[in-house]
Parts: C-alpha cells; structure tokens; sequence
C-alpha cells in the first residue's frame, strides 16, 4: 500500500521534484498530526466541572451555583446512584500528568506527592482515560478516622463523554483504587421531590463511612454532603444536568494559610499503632 501511494504522488516527476513532493506530504501529515495531539491535549487538560448545588443544600458561598430546574433534570434520569462527598481536593490523573482544580498546569504540591509518585506507575497505562478523584491526604475541614487510602475516585472522562458509574469502578478496579462511598442506588421512577430531598438530607445526617470528626475539636461530625448522579454515561457538555450535590451547613473551616499550616492524614492502620504504642507506653508507666 505505501509502495502504491509512493508511485502515485512521484509518478512523471524527477529525482528532485519526488523529494519536493514527498517532503510536502509528510510535513502536511505532521502538521496535522500536531495540530491533532495539540486539540486533544486541550481537551483532555479541561478541568472538571463545577457541581451545581440542590437548592436546599445550606452549604452554598456566594461562588456557588444553584441548580433550580434540578427536578426536570432529574426526571429525564432512569437511574441514580448517591456517594458520600469527601473532604478533601479534587485531582485528576491524566496521561499529562496530575492536576488539581485548574489543569492549566500539573500540580506539584506537596500533598499529591505520593499521588504523583502512583501516577508515574500508570501514566503510560491511561490513554485517553482520566480518572478524578479525592485526595484526602491533607486534613481540610473533616478529619477522617477510618482512611485505607488516600484518594477515592468518583468520575472518569474519556475524550467527550463522562462514563457510567459501573465504568468508573471498572478502571478504579483495574488501577487498584477504591471509589467514593456508594450510599445508594434508586430508580427515578419512583421519587417525588419531596421524598428525594427528605433522602439527600436523611444521608447526609450521618457521620462519614471513614468516621468523621472536627479537626480542631476531634468531636464527631457529620459527612460533607452527598453526591448524586445518573448512573449511566453522558455528554461532558451536559455535565451540569447529571450531576447534583448537597453540602453541610458552614462546612469549608480552613482559610487561606491552610496551605502553610497542613497536616497529613493518618490512615487506619497507623492510628492502630499509635493507639497500641500509647496503650504500650501507660502499661509501663505502671
């Protein structure tokens, strides 16, 4: 076949005028190449979405966005599945690197290290995928006591579309990462407004799956809020009409020193040996 096409742009021509051509052609095919990796280099470095809140989500500030046609939305949804919304900074991990909520740039921030270290393992495994995730390895405004790891997905894009939810534990399972809370799974069919609201409010209630406490106080709290979203796969475009989140009241407590002042999460195991060196310790003192 390249032998064929190779006869047809050099056919009647000479030694130089070949070349010429020839020379012609590929420069066209790189530069449309470039111009190809360059679009889809734009597209995959577009940050992820803002979340529309429902409107009786108390936890809106004045940046906020408020989905006031949630119930229409919703209804044109056969399916949704609700996961805890954790406290913690939005990452993506891409083929072009890790970002956090901008992706005008990869982060280099010192508590996605040991993401950035899991991301040179994978990096070249990810194609057109990119996986969104939490990263709790920072303590922001909850402190987790129960954590096994330090980022939990909740949304993975391909190209222009946003995959189903059972896609989403499929490359989470293929990458060996966990997921967000799974709170539940309901048909639409069988919701009013008045009872979805009474359910998003019954969830969010409760304490966090990895137990949830004041970082300053250490006293139980209640999960941020909860997320909800069509099950099945949609458009990146229409993200804002498949996705809806309710947050806790006064929930965001840090300021803008927190980036000087931070403290790592301890996962569930390291609070296991704590507890038993401090219990080791009282042992000995008597």
């Amino acid at each position: 076949m390249k032998e064929k096409v190779y006869l047809q742009i050099t056919s009647g021509r000479g030694p130089a005028e070949c070349c010429r051509v020839v020379a012609l052609v590929l420069f066209s095919c790189a530069k449309k190449n470039k111009y190809l990796i360059k679009k889809k280099k734009k597209m995959i470095s577009e940050k992820y979405g803002r979340t529309y809140h429902y409107p009786f989500s108390p936890g809106t500030t004045s940046d906020d966005r408020i989905n006031h046609t949630y119930w229409e939305d919703i209804q044109r949804i056969k399916t949704l599945v609700h996961t805890e919304k954790l406290d913690g900074e939005n990452n993506c991990l891409s083929q072009w690197g890790v970002f956090a909520r901008s992706h005008a740039a990869p982060t280099t921030s010192p508590w996605t290290r040991q993401l950035r270290e899991r991301w040179e393992l994978i990096k070249n495994d990810l194609g057109d995928i990119e996986i969104f995730g939490e990263n709790l390895y920072a303590i922001h405004s909850i402190e987790y006591q129960r954590l096994e790891m330090h980022f939990y997905i909740f949304a993975v894009r391909c190209m222009d579309q946003w995959l189903s939810w059972e896609e989403v534990k499929f490359y989470a399972a293929l990458f060996d990462l966990p997921t967000v809370p799974e709170l539940k799974i309901e048909p639409v069919s069988g919701l009013t407004p008045e009872l979805l609201k009474q359910e998003i409010i019954d969830m969010s209630q409760d304490p966090s799956v990895f137990g949830s406490c004041d970082p300053w106080t250490k006293v139980a709290c209640t999960r941020e809020g909860v997320v909800s979203r069509n099950i099945e796969e949609y458009p990146v475009s229409e993200f804002a009409h498949h996705v809806f989140k309710y947050v806790r009241k006064g929930h965001v407590k840090t300021d803008e020193h927190w980036t000087r002042n931070w403290k790592r999460a301890p996962l569930v195991w390291e609070l296991s040996n704590e507890k038993e060196n401090n219990d080791e310790l009282e042992i000995n003192r008597r």
